[in-house]
């Protein structure tokens, strides 16, 4: 019989009340109380604090004040990746961001959600005293590759991929894998282009 963690791990329903979850969510509330408190060039103080709350993070690693996020312990970073300030990871199952990424500022990544049809959504037989949560929940991981830029206020839904190279613009809202080496955005985030690899001296802003 699964555990509650291996069911959401699995995209499962699964009881996000369980006693390992409420462990988690302490842990996280405890570090980022500390984190969230560190002055602007304590540096060292905050890279310690990350190795502590999240699963893996790479070298040269910067994440702004405030951040907010659920468990801490299902965020992996690779190396060379900047979160900007005011970004909320909701990581119930794997977030996982690769190297040279750039990810802005109010930048929101679920990877929690629960079922659309409300009979499935309730929980059956639910009563206040069971400790049950009166909702079904399930988890699916979210994965930013290598090279990626997230813009400004995008919002990224559970389940979603997106691949080598690609820029999310301002504001989206990505509810579905974005290919890799494309600019994208909008409600929901469609492809605008593929990016060529060449370098150009025009700017853009996205």
């Amino acid at each position: 019989m699964k555990s509650e963690l291996e069911k959401c791990l699995a995209g499962e329903w699964y009881d996000c009340h369980d006693a390992i979850f409420l462990e988690y969510k302490n842990n996280a509330r405890q570090l980022l109380k500390k984190y969230n408190s560190l002055e602007y060039d304590q540096k060292e103080e905050k890279s310690q604090i990350l190795k502590l709350l999240f699963e893996h993070i790479g070298e040269n690693v910067s994440v702004g004040l405030p951040f907010i996020c659920d468990y801490g312990c299902n965020i992996s970073l690779g190396s060379n990746v900047s979160v900007n300030m005011n970004c909320t990871f909701v990581d119930c199952n794997k977030i996982t961001v690769g190297n040279n990424v750039l990810i802005a500022s109010n930048v929101q990544i679920y990877t929690a959600a629960h079922p659309i049809e409300l009979a499935d959504r309730l929980t059956p037989d639910w009563n206040a005293g069971s400790g049950e949560y009166f909702c079904r929940t399930y988890a699916l991981p979210v994965s930013i590759e290598d090279g990626c830029w997230i813009g400004g206020g995008a919002i990224i839904l559970p389940g979603v991929t997106i691949g080598k190279g690609t820029v999310i613009g301002a504001g989206s809202v990505v509810t579905k894998d974005i290919p890799d080496n494309c600019v994208a955005a909008g409600n929901p985030c469609r492809i605008i282009r593929r990016i060529n690899g060449e370098n150009t001296a025009e700017k853009e802003t996205i």
